[in-house]
């Protein structure tokens, strides 16, 4: 054991020997690694930056929660997308009757569009404020990540009191410094007391709601605004059913499609005129796409990671070259081929690693002035710093191995003569 620690040490001394004694010839090698590296996980941190963000964007739409709309969310032809058109969107009545009859449901949530207007506050004003109508349930379902205040209590929610909860960007703009919990807002013609605000959410790759350009209210308030009954009963909404703890979104989208039909009065060979999604569909498309990103970074890596290979298995045979002489001396005083066969194998690891190192330092200091600059995380993970520094330890073995075996395999009168 002694010995192959004596070994693996002599070739750490000469590999930063031959990396101090040639600076301008190791450079240029180690630079080949460093690139090629820089590609491979440069790229690969990317695609997993924007995999992940995406991801999270998609858990916001909830676990366990089932979406009720006219169309799916996976793929369908065109041909499929007027049929789907001309579904009934989901509405109040969907909402009231799987509230009233389902018993696998945790949570029942209808949320309805009211329209862009002004909001003001005093002298401030804030444009296009999105005004959504919301049930009581809708924070079970989506948990809404406040700032200050509150959600609805019931017995607002049950009465439609002129309440409303609003995002971080509104809050900004027309309070400023002030605490806009229980100060009025105007919005749509109707004062609004302030008991809630919701915390920055930023810009996600993919939002399914501006929160912070958002203004929830009661639904029974948006009922009496928009008069919802059954002459327009086909204005859509977001329609969403979370299931109990103890059963799987599976058994529940089963139950809804007996409700639905039953309350749409479908006849036993009509189609459903309406769809089930869950998010784990997204996220499984999702997963497809960026399988094939990983796929073709890789390929662009490899070709860079080749580059710097070549120029690591050149250093190796000028090194061979130049200590033909003392490979020489040493097999002469009984070194086996083993043992001069790992130490320019080590020497070639080593260079591969400084330079997987130095790739590295160069992929994390990249991605965190891009996610500075564009207000975006994107991060280098474990997974890929040992992944990259896996890759230079087989990148170093492929590179060294011939111009190990070359030394190994040379003859030590012959090798001593040059």
């Amino acid at each position: 054991m002694k010995f192959v620690f004596r070994i693996i040490n002599e070739s750490v001394l000469q590999a930063f020997q031959q990396l101090t004694g040639n600076k301008l010839r190791s450079f240029l090698s180690l630079l080949g690694i460093s690139i090629g590296i820089f590609c491979i996980i440069g790229v690969l941190s990317a695609v997993d930056s924007l995999e992940i963000n995406i991801k999270n964007s998609f858990e916001k739409l909830g676990r366990n929660v089932v979406y009720i709309s006219k169309m799916p969310w996976k793929d369908f032809s065109e041909d499929d997308y007027f049929k789907y058109l001309r579904r009934p969107n989901p509405n109040y009545f969907d909402y009231r009757v799987i509230k009233d009859k389902s018993e696998l449901s945790s949570a029942v949530s209808y949320a309805l569009f009211l329209g862009r207007y002004p909001a003001y506050f005093r002298n401030n004003k804030i444009e296009n404020a999105g005004m959504f109508s919301v049930t009581h349930e809708y924070d079970e379902i989506f948990k809404l990540d406040f700032d200050r205040g509150r959600y609805f209590s019931v017995l607002e929610s049950n009465n439609g009191t002129e309440r409303c909860i609003i995002g971080n960007k509104i809050a900004t703009e027309l309070f400023g410094n002030l605490d806009p919990i229980n100060r009025e807002i105007e919005i749509a013609g109707k004062k609004f007391l302030v008991i809630g605000t919701l915390n920055k959410k930023g810009k996600d790759i993919l939002s399914f709601m501006d929160y912070d350009n958002i203004v929830l209210v009661p639904f029974e308030f948006g009922r009496k605004v928009m008069n919802i009954n059954s002459d327009n009963a086909h204005r859509g909404g977001m329609l969403a059913v979370k299931a109990k703890d103890n059963y799987n979104t599976e058994e529940l989208m089963d139950e809804l499609t007996g409700i639905l039909r039953a309350h749409r009065k479908l006849k036993p060979v009509e189609l459903d005129n309406f769809s089930l999604n869950e998010s784990s569909l997204l996220t499984k498309l999702v997963e497809q796409f960026f399988n094939v990103l990983n796929l073709a970074g890789f390929v662009i890596g490899i070709f860079a990671l080749l580059v710097g290979a070549v120029s690591v298995a050149n250093i190796m045979f000028v090194s061979v070259k130049e200590r033909t002489s003392i490979i020489g001396i040493k097999k002469a005083l009984g070194a086996r081929r083993l043992v001069i066969l790992l130490e320019f194998l080590i020497e070639s690891v080593i260079l591969c690693i400084v330079g997987g190192i130095l790739g590295l330092l160069l992929v994390y200091g990249i991605l965190t002035l891009v996610s500075l600059l564009l207000n975006f995380d994107i991060f280098l993970s474990f997974k890929n710093v040992v992944f990259g520094i896996i890759g230079s330890i087989v990148i170093g073995v492929l590179s060294g191995i011939i111009p190990a075996i070359q030394a190994s395999g040379l003859d030590p009168v012959e090798a001593m003569r040059k």
